[in-house]
């Protein structure tokens, strides 16, 4: 089995990430009527590919390392904000990234392209239950940090070094509740506008490259 990329930046980091590229069709050889219908999509930059299924991650996997930094998507939905979390997220130097099997976007074409080529590198996980993968990873010894907008402590008031697991939740409805339970603590970006909430991608890149600057403080 195979699937289809499309973009200038998927592809290209495709061609340089885990999965075998079997055909590329590019412009001005392919018109762009002919690109879109191998793509499914307008948007292919004048570049689509054929590559392999993606390769999911084992869930386990992801906290091996004492310093693991994982971002949890807790039944978010939409294919371009799951990529554009992994875009934040391996730019940002996270370990990887853990999605639900149900009920939550998978990794697609559309989420290679808002990813702009992330998912090639970073690894993403899909699980079952999360609540019981959360209960792993502390057993492991990570510590669990939930985003929730009502949440008294800040994210810039909690300490991220060691294993550590942001959990975000889903457009609209947030986290839920046997999942926000499953954090150690809850934690809050400050809001000084308008507007009362962030995108989920954007509140996921704020906290992570705050936990990242913190953890770097007086590594020298």
């Amino acid at each position: 089995m195979s699937e289809r990329i499309y973009g200038r930046r998927p592809v290209a980091e495709a061609e340089r990430g885990r999965r075998r590229v079997h055909r590329i069709w590019r412009a001005p050889d392919a018109s762009p009527e002919e690109l879109e219908r191998l793509s499914g999509s307008p948007d292919h930059q004048g570049v689509v590919a054929e590559v392999d299924p993606y390769p999911y991650a084992d869930p386990g996997s992801l906290l091996e390392v004492e310093d693991a930094l994982v971002v949890v998507l807790d039944q978010v939905q939409d294919p371009h904000n799951l990529g554009a979390v992994c875009r934040a997220a391996e730019v940002a130097g996270a370990s990887g990234v853990v999605i639900c099997e149900r009920r939550a976007a998978e990794v697609t074409a559309a989420t290679a392209k808002a990813s702009a080529g992330a998912i090639e590198h970073l690894p993403i996980a899909r699980v079952r239950n999360l609540a019981d993968w959360l209960a792993g990873a502390k057993e492991s010894g990570a510590w669990i940090y939930g985003a929730d907008e009502n949440a008294k402590t800040a994210y810039t008031e909690v300490d991220w070094r060691g294993r550590a697991v942001l959990v975000m939740g889903s457009e609209g409805k947030g986290l839920r509740p046997r999942v926000a339970s499953a954090c150690d603590e809850l934690v809050s970006i400050p809001i000084r506008g308008q507007v009362d909430s962030l995108n989920v991608s954007v509140a996921a890149a704020v906290i992570l490259f705050e936990a990242q600057r913190s953890r770097n403080i007086g590594t020298g």
